[in-house]
């Protein structure tokens, strides 16, 4: 199971919050662009937070974080007791750090554009899966745990 989460990390977010934006950034810095440090802040806390919920998945949930190797059993420890999707809300994270380090209107487009298929994803995949599989257990967590933060 080590192989096929470390796979899904790197397949998933990986390409969508790592690859990405710094092909992007370089290229932005290639044509002229600054580096903002200050960006290097929310990245940071966002790629702790991707990886401490990657670990949760693993651990309590006995799963990956892709669709082709989900958790086992409904994942609702660590920064899961505080939103049912702190992962996306770690990559948005890490996204707008990115944007804030090399000043990219472009990044900060793409930020925008994951975060709106990330909330479309859970609304109409994710959230109507885990009601079938986990069903009482879900909605117990569902009533407990806003969906983002508030």
């Amino acid at each position: 199971m080590f192989l096929r989460a470390l796979f899904a990390f790197l397949a998933l977010p990986g390409v969508v919050a790592l690859l990405i934006p710094a092909i992007v950034g370089m290229h932005e810095l290639h044509a002229g662009g600054q580096f903002v440090p200050v960006g290097l802040l929310p990245l940071t806390v966002g790629f702790a937070m991707l990886l401490w919920c990657v670990r949760d998945f693993y651990v309590s949930g006995k799963g990956t974080l892709a669709p082709w190797s989900p958790p086992q059993h409904l994942v609702t420890v660590g920064l899961y007791r505080y939103s049912r999707n702190p992962m996306y809300l770690a990559v948005a994270m890490m996204l707008a750090g990115w944007a804030v380090c090399f000043w990219s209107a472009i990044l900060a487009i793409y930020t925008g554009s994951v975060m709106v298929g990330f909330h479309l994803r859970v609304v109409f995949g994710e959230e109507p899966w885990l009601a079938r599989t986990h069903g009482a257990a879900w909605d117990e967590y569902k009533q407990k745990v806003p969906r983002w933060l508030l």
